[in-house]
């Protein structure tokens, strides 16, 4: 018998469904359906645990959604070393691998142990004294009715420089493909372990992505007198005075998704962004 954590886009109804249809066919297997109470409504013989305790003793996450419900699936886990299986009903999909008709069959080969591993790095960021991490990305961006924000860039120790812009993104090769790629970052393969740092708008001739070592410690220096927010894979996390301090490097944490078969990075890409073949 498998502990099976289940994470879902809850307004979407086909995904409610979906996970209705997996509960049923697999649940004489001797399977436990677990969620948090956010995920468990209108969800039959699931077993609702504390958010705190989502990822204690599981075996698979099975996440059904897009790529922001394998994100809110990273959150619940805190670290625990549990893989996710990622069923595409979303739009772009970088990291769901499955579609809704193979959820059954993928479950089942996930817990026999017939499916490859993904592993991927996260970014942390230390403020007062708490930490964060991120599968894509922490950004530090300027406050709700400011302007602009000015930030100060000090690496290994060493400042860099200041930046005048809308915000400064910290991110993962994972998040490469998200908000570092409309703010004109580059595209990273998901494998390769570094930290991008790109700047949203700056108001500065340097407007260039820093590509830099996973292990580098970076910190983001709120300077002057306007103030900024923190969001993390998204989700705002707290806001920052000027003169406070966010350290970011990379996690001790890793993500793994279950894959069936090598995903080719560029394959994935073409495909999700429409890239035609000429």
């Amino acid at each position: 018998m498998a502990k099976i954590g289940v994470v879902l886009h809850g307004e979407d109804e086909d995904a409610v469904t979906c996970v209705r249809n997996l509960i049923d066919e697999v649940e004489g297997n001797g399977h436990e359906f677990l969620a948090v109470e956010e995920d468990a409504t209108g969800l039959p013989r699931v077993t609702v645990v504390d958010e705190a305790d989502f990822g204690a003793q599981l075996d698979l996450v099975v996440s059904v959604g897009g790529d922001g419900t394998i994100l809110r699936a990273v959150e619940l886990l805190h670290g625990a070393d549990v893989k996710v299986l990622g069923v595409n009903f979303g739009d772009l999909g970088y990291l769901t691998v499955i579609e809704p008709e193979e959820l059954h069959s993928a479950v089942d080969r996930a817990l026999a142990g017939d499916h490859i591993t993904e592993e991927r790095m996260l970014v942390s960021g230390e403020l007062r004294g708490e930490t964060f991490h991120a599968l894509n990305d922490i950004v530090i961006e300027r406050a709700p009715g400011q302007t602009t924000v000015r930030i100060g860039v000090t690496i290994d120790g060493e400042f860099f420089t200041y930046y005048p812009a809308d915000g400064l993104i910290v991110a993962t090769p994972t998040g490469s493909t998200a908000y570092a790629l409309s703010a004109r970052g580059p595209i990273v393969a998901p494998n390769h372990a570094s930290m991008q740092l790109t700047p949203v708008s700056p108001h500065m001739l340097f407007d260039r992505t820093l590509v830099l070592e996973p292990e580098t410690l970076v910190d983001l220096t709120v300077e002057g007198h306007r103030a900024a927010v923190v969001s993390v894979d998204g989700r705002t996390i707290a806001d920052m005075a000027p003169g406070e301090t966010i350290r970011c490097t990379r996690s001790p944490r890793v993500v793994r998704l279950v894959a069936f078969g090598r995903r080719e990075h560029l394959v994935v890409l073409k495909s999700k962004l429409g890239l035609a073949d000429r």
